[in-house]
């Protein structure tokens, strides 16, 4: 019984990433409804879009003087999160760089989580883009942060939770039910050998 559970949860898993599959394939045809291509991780746009663009730019002063007071307030707030963003950033390529090897588990490649692509829309003025070049990093650091984090997860502890957690990472699924001790014993190996392949079941 426990066996076809496990495997229906699978089973499950593997459908979640056929969808996502599907969801980029829509995403790669949306692009082309939007006239613009991606060649080495540049984004061209055809000339009609960028001049479309350009007209609906909203000009630096507009948006810094039409802005309410308590943006402004807390845009320093907002702003000094980039520290500890950083540090974690750093922290975590160390952390990796030195642990990953030891157990064999393969680096996460961080180029794969960052991407700075907003900076060629022009319809964003300077200042909306350096907001969007700061989401954009906290952002991708988060999920190459989850992701080192959930190869750790898998290699040393790869149990499920007894109580049902919000957000899971993707390789969650494959991980051994809360308590069934003997699938956690005879299982371990498979899954450690799982986080070495660096991919997800």
């Amino acid at each position: 019984m426990a066996d076809t559970a496990r495997d229906e949860i699978r089973q499950l898993a593997g459908s979640i990433r056929a969808l996502e599959r599907q969801l980029e394939a829509m995403l790669a045809r949306r692009r082309v409804e939007l006239n613009y291509e991606v060649h080495d991780g540049i984004v061209h746009f055809e000339r009609v879009v960028i001049a479309k663009h350009r007209l609906l730019k909203t000009r630096l002063l507009s948006y810094v003087f039409g802005a309410r007071p308590a943006m402004i307030l807390t845009a320093p707030v907002i702003y000094a999160l980039l520290i500890p963003v950083v540090l974690l950033d750093l922290f975590v390529a160390v952390y990796q760089a030195v642990c990953f090897p030891v157990y064999g588990i393969p680096r996460v490649r961080r180029t794969d989580y960052l991407a700075f692509d907003r900076e060629h829309l022009g319809y964003l003025n300077a200042l909306e883009k350096l907001n969007c070049a700061y989401c954009a990093y906290a952002n991708g650091v988060f999920a190459y942060v989850r992701e080192v984090g959930s190869r750790t997860e898998q290699y040393w502890c790869p149990i499920k939770h007894a109580r049902r957690v919000l957000g899971v990472h993707a390789r969650y699924g494959s991980f051994v039910d809360y308590g069934d001790d003997d699938a956690y014993r005879h299982e371990l190996e498979h899954l450690r050998a799982e986080a070495r392949s660096a991919e997800p079941t």
